[in-house]
């Protein structure tokens, strides 16, 4: 056999049933009959001479063959997306660009790093926002371009991801309330706290500093998401945990003060971007500008 003899429409109805493990799923997202989208597959699998699926229960599960079909299946139709997206690009006089972003991730660290995109003629900015794994998801089969998020994702040994530290900002303590001389860590006992949830590295790092001190805090609220954590730290007298590019506006206008930097906690902020041909010229353009300029409050700098 060789490779002429490979039907790609079959192939490309593998990589989708591969991805549901369920026949009448997939049939129905593809607006196709089960019958002909079963009969399909059944050809491929003759063609390859070798079973790609074996059923347990209602489900499709991946044979060896399969498993490898399917890791071949991405690449095609991933380099196959990749292919539209960058000759569209050169035909057309826009210039779009698709970032993905940690859901929790800082608005202004969002802002400070798509800015100077939006100065460049031509620019079409997609930000979204998501859970990590599905950003990386997307990523990978280029419906996104870069992914930013406060977490490196697992070392993978295909090495399709490339991450990238883009800036590293250390973690105070604000407040809405100035406070003459405040005392780290003796001012945090018992006091009042807004703090990132648990599933936050922050978080983790910050509890195990302060059990090494043997300081008790009173966890007032946990939140995940960085712009309500400002807006809580705003509007009530509670102490918060937080990077200072979160709260740069407030601390510039005086709504919001800098207790003090917590010593060796850090917020680290990564660019996240899949194995491409042809690298996206904006995305380059955003990665050229070093950690002062992407944490710098001065529009100039972004």
């Amino acid at each position: 056999m060789n490779v002429d003899q490979i039907n790609f429409h079959h192939l490309r109805y593998f990589w989708a049933v591969a991805q549901d493990g369920h026949l009448t799923r997939t049939a129905a997202r593809l607006r196709v009959a089960q019958s002909a989208l079963s009969s399909q597959i059944r050809q491929l699998e003759d063609q390859l001479a070798c079973a790609l699926f074996e059923r347990r229960g209602r489900r499709l599960v991946l044979t060896e063959a399969g498993a490898i079909a399917l890791a071949y299946a991405e690449q095609i139709f991933s380099a196959g997306t990749e292919l539209v997206a960058t000759l569209e690009r050169g035909r057309s006089a826009e210039q779009p660009v698709r970032i993905g972003a940690v859901a929790t991730l800082s608005r202004n660290f969002q802002e400070s790093f798509v800015r100077p995109l939006l100065a460049q003629p031509g620019t079409r900015l997609r930000l979204e926002s998501g859970v990590l794994a599905d950003l990386l998801g997307r990523l990978e089969r280029h419906t996104l371009d870069l992914v930013l998020s406060s977490r490196a994702p697992e070392q993978r040994p295909d090495g399709v991801l490339h991450c990238r530290l883009i800036a590293r900002q250390q973690v105070s303590i604000i407040g809405s309330r100035r406070r003459a001389g405040f005392r780290f860590p003796d001012d945090l006992a018992d006091a009042p706290m807004i703090v990132p949830g648990r599933a936050s590295d922050i978080r983790a790092e910050f509890d195990a500093l302060c059990e090494r001190m043997g300081v008790r805090i009173r966890v007032l609220a946990e939140v995940d998401d960085m712009a309500t954590m400002r807006l809580l730290a705003r509007d009530t007298e509670a102490l918060a945990l937080v990077p200072t590019v979160v709260v740069r506006d407030e601390l510039r206008d005086g709504t919001l003060h800098q207790h003090c930097p917590v010593p060796g906690l850090f917020e680290t902020f990564y660019a996240i971007t899949a194995e491409r041909m042809f690298p996206h010229p904006l995305i380059q353009l955003a990665l050229a500008r070093d950690e002062d300029a992407l944490l710098s409050d001065d529009p100039r700098d972004r």
